[in-house]
């Protein structure tokens, strides 16, 4: 404990003499322009009082008469121009007097004045005359510019005979004379020749040679606004050439040798100040330098101080350090080099300021300490950094701009809502400010009730109405929510309201369209899980059955070999079935490749026909064939489009009415190829065209004949990767099949 004591007083004392120290080498820093000199009358405090009484010298003592200004004054041809042109050109001026007379002259001759008529005309016409030769004669100008000009100085002496000189300190103990060739002017009593004698060095402390000119007259004086007079002023001072000296006769109290004696003294206890503080200041850093080591553990009070943010302990080191700066710039301003002239005021302020700098200086030191201690490393300082106060508060500040940032963008989404909710804040806003004008004037209070009227009314309807608009829409949105779907809103207006009702309409009348899809969607799996089951049993029936048959030992060969043709058929049947599935469900998944080549199309077609030829002629259908001539060429995938070709070239043989016709049509225009074929189906199609596309969906919904119901599914997904379109429509019985394709040069 007793160490630790020890160790808390010799901190506290070095600070103090470090203080101490500091404060007495800045102290002779800041004062060593007052102390440089050896004489005090080399000083510029001297130089000072010497320079006033000189100026006040030449106020008193040198004479300077109007008559000498006045004969130094000159005109120029610059003179004589501002003074014609100061009130604009020849016709203005003219123009100007003859304006100012018109009416009064008028009124003398109406009797409506006291004024004489006569006696107006003859002073307008007097002016004119006066105006009309200065633009004729420069000498008449020149005569008015020397007038105004000898006016400006006896304005000038009049307020320089009302300046008062100010006394110097030494005015009673400075000797003096001068001479300008015609007046001697002295305080010693000696005549000219006499003078020059008595001021010889060695009966002189200090004694300088002088000079009373005009510029100097000037100075000590009342300086003039124009560089015409202060010119006529230092050309009509005659100047003085003298000295003025400190006579060793001089009584010792006198101010002069007082203040030489004060500055001697000072002078002294100021370089033994300087010097000593310097070598303190000194042996001071070389003691820190042996003692001063980083602690090599942190102790308690480091861990406290670790646990504040880096910012805020370097922002409190840097105040600290300027407070300590002021204490040592209060301890420099109450040192005084004569330090047993003190009273004992001035000694407790000096030892309070020494005590304080002392402490700040210590608390300095410990901060600086522990911020070097725990920023060794560069890893160590960007840590500290990234938690600082200054990094969460920028974190914070980008957290709430982006806030804002988000929150602005997104009631800007819709521009006009925004705006419109601009201007009626502003609208409620200034309703709400101009209010207080209510209490200035009373006049205010009709003015703010016809804002109101005028704007502030209509803005509020407005408001309640798009509110009322809101709610409907919002009460809308949670019935279509529940699933209740309901009737449409009512469209008013073009406003972003009217647009949200629009689409909501919209919305509603898709979800409608939406659950008929799903309906049947819903019924035609359920025909398609049926139609599968139907097509793969009927022949998996079939074989099993004949298989069964094969099994008797009693069959005879002709029947045997019946049963094994009617089961390859089957099997042959059931094959085509899953053949198509594969395809259908390759296609759909998107894993069939093409291989594209320019194929003729109108040829393509003709030879899907010819292999149906036989089938054609035992269906008695008749075929009406028309197409342009040359060939049409397309990128197709040649055999999968001669797929395309068969299976609706044998649906129509297929499924159309005896003897009717069928109609193939090839068209070419805009780039692209058009195919279409027609027929009159012998089964109903019920308007059902869009379902034809349905996998399993057969134009035979009583499955009289054979068919996978495969065909058009397929058909449609072969012209769909070849980015073409295939479209049926059904008009009653007739059946319509239009396939359109890209075609190339």
């Amino acid at each position: 404990m007793a160490t630790k004591w020890r160790n808390s007083v010799l901190a506290f004392l070095m600070a103090l003499v470090f203080t101490g120290a500091l404060s007495g080498s800045m102290y002779f820093l800041f004062n060593l322009y007052k102390y440089e000199n050896e004489s005090y009358f080399d000083t510029d405090e001297f130089q000072y009082e010497l320079s006033r009484f000189i100026n006040n010298l030449a106020m008193e003592e040198v004479t300077l008469s109007e008559e000498a200004v006045k004969a130094k004054i000159t005109v120029t041809p610059e003179d004589i121009d501002n003074h014609r042109f100061r009130y604009g050109f020849l016709d203005e001026q003219l123009a100007n007097i003859r304006y100012q007379y018109e009416e009064r002259i008028q009124l003398a001759e109406s009797g409506e004045s006291d004024e004489n008529a006569e006696e107006l005309i003859a002073e307008r016409d007097a002016k004119l005359e006066d105006i009309q030769k200065n633009f004729e004669s420069d000498e008449h100008v020149e005569k008015k510019v020397i007038a105004e000009k000898e006016k400006m100085v006896e304005d000038y002496f009049n307020v320089l005979a009302n300046h008062e000189s100010t006394s110097t300190r030494f005015e009673d103990e400075l000797v003096y004379y001068a001479s300008n060739g015609n007046d001697f002017i002295t305080n010693t009593g000696y005549s000219e020749d006499g003078a020059e004698k008595a001021f010889s060095d060695e009966k002189m402390y200090f004694s300088d040679s002088f000079n009373i000119d005009g510029d100097l007259f000037i100075s000590a004086g009342y300086w003039p606004n124009d560089d015409w007079m202060y010119q006529a002023i230092a050309q009509a001072v005659t100047p003085y050439v003298g000295k003025i000296a400190v006579p060793t006769s001089i009584s010792p109290d006198s101010e002069i040798m007082n203040a030489k004696s004060s500055y001697e003294l000072a002078r002294k206890w100021f370089w033994r100040l300087g010097v000593g503080s310097a070598v303190a200041l000194l042996v001071w850093l070389l003691i820190m330098i042996k003692v001063a080591r980083l602690p090599k553990k942190t102790g308690m009070l480091q861990g406290i101080y670790e646990k504040i943010p880096v910012d805020v302990r370097v922002g409190v080191t840097v105040v600290t350090a300027f407070f300590t700066m002021l204490t040592f710039l209060w301890i420099e301003d109450s040192i005084e080099v004569g330090l047993f002239f003190r009273s004992i005021s001035e000694t407790a302020e000096l030892v309070i300021s020494m005590i304080l700098g002392a402490i700040l200086s210590l608390i300095l030191y410990h901060q600086l300490r522990f911020i070097v201690f725990g920023h060794r490393s560069v890893e160590t300082i960007k840590k500290e950094w990234s938690n600082s106060l200054i990094v969460k508060t920028l974190r914070w500040s980008r957290l709430v701009y982006l806030r804002i940032k988000s929150s602005l963008k997104e009631a800007f989404l819709t521009r006009s809502i925004g705006i419109q909710a601009l201007v009626l804040l502003a609208i409620v806003f200034v309703l709400g400010v101009t209010i207080i004008t209510v209490l200035i004037h009373p006049i205010f209070f009709f003015l703010y009730l016809l804002f109101l009227i005028v704007v502030g009314v209509p803005a509020i309807r407005y408001f309640i109405k798009s509110i009322g608009y809101f709610n409907r829409i919002s009460m809308k949105t949670e019935e279509m929510a529940a699933g209740r779907l309901g009737e449409d809103l009512e469209i008013k207006g073009k406003s972003e309201l009217a647009k949200m009702a629009a689409n909501l309409n919209a919305l509603n009348q898709g979800v409608k369209v939406s659950i008929n899809e799903q309906a049947k969607s819903e019924r035609l799996k359920t025909e398609l899980i049926t139609n599968v089951s139907h097509d793969l049993r009927t022949p998996l029936t079939s074989i099993i059955t004949y298989t069964e048959l094969l099994k008797r030992d009693d069959l005879p060969l002709e029947d045997r070999k019946a049963y094994l043709e009617i089961i390859d058929r089957k099997s042959q049947r059931l094959k085509g079935l899953i053949d198509d599935l594969f395809e259908v469900s390759k296609m759909a998944s998107g894993n069939m490749e093409l291989l594209k080549e320019k194929v003729d199309i109108k040829q393509l077609l003709q030879q899907s026909l010819a292999e149906h030829d036989s089938s054609m002629l035992e269906s008695n259908l008749h075929f009406r064939i028309s197409a342009p001539d040359g060939p049409i060429w397309a990128m197709v995938d040649g055999q999968k489009m001669w797929r395309v070709f068969d299976n609706l070239i044998g649906n129509i043989i297929k499924y159309s009415l005896e003897h009717s016709r069928v109609y193939i049509l090839i068209q070419q225009a805009d780039g692209k190829v058009n195919i279409t074929l027609k027929n009159i189906s012998k089964y109903e199609l019920n308007d059902q065209s869009e379902e034809l596309y349905e996998r399993f969906k057969r134009g035979d919904t009583s499955r009289h004949t054979e068919g996978s119901g495969l065909g058009l599914a397929i058909a449609k997904s072969i012209i769909d990767l070849h980015e073409g379109s295939l479209h049926i429509e059904t008009d009653g019985d007739l059946f319509k099949v239009t396939i359109s394709l890209r075609v190339v040069d």
